[in-house]
């Protein structure tokens, strides 16, 4: 299974027939992602940088592309964006050793012979 099978490209045509499924939930959720990555508190150049570290959380390969463009194009490097992919990375990690808790937890409550 190639890539391409796994990940369509993205179209416009498989767009729009995505949001003619559901054109007043696309609606609410392109002003919504709009409105978010808007200039606020935070910059859009450090929202987009955001946007590609939880995308590489999330593992979402149309974002990673997305985000990853959009941050470049509000300013930021790829120095920048490596940046944020590898806090992201210690973020993923640090998670699963942090839920380690549980598992010693569980040790702790379970008798064993």
């Amino acid at each position: 299974m190639g890539n391409q099978d796994l990940y369509p490209v993205t179209t416009k045509e498989l767009a729009d027939k995505k949001a003619a499924l559901a054109p007043k939930n696309i609606e609410a959720w392109r002003n919504f992602s709009k409105t978010v990555f808007e200039a606020g508190a935070l910059d859009e150049k450090t929202k987009q940088l955001i946007a590609v570290a939880v995308a590489h959380v999330t593992q979402c390969p149309y974002c990673i592309r997305s985000h990853s463009k959009q941050a470049m194009r509000k300013g930021a490097s790829k120095e920048e964006i490596m940046d944020a992919i590898w806090i992201a990375a210690e973020m993923r990690a640090g998670a699963a050793y942090a839920h380690a808790t549980i598992a010693m937890d569980e040790m702790e409550k379970t008798k064993t012979h």
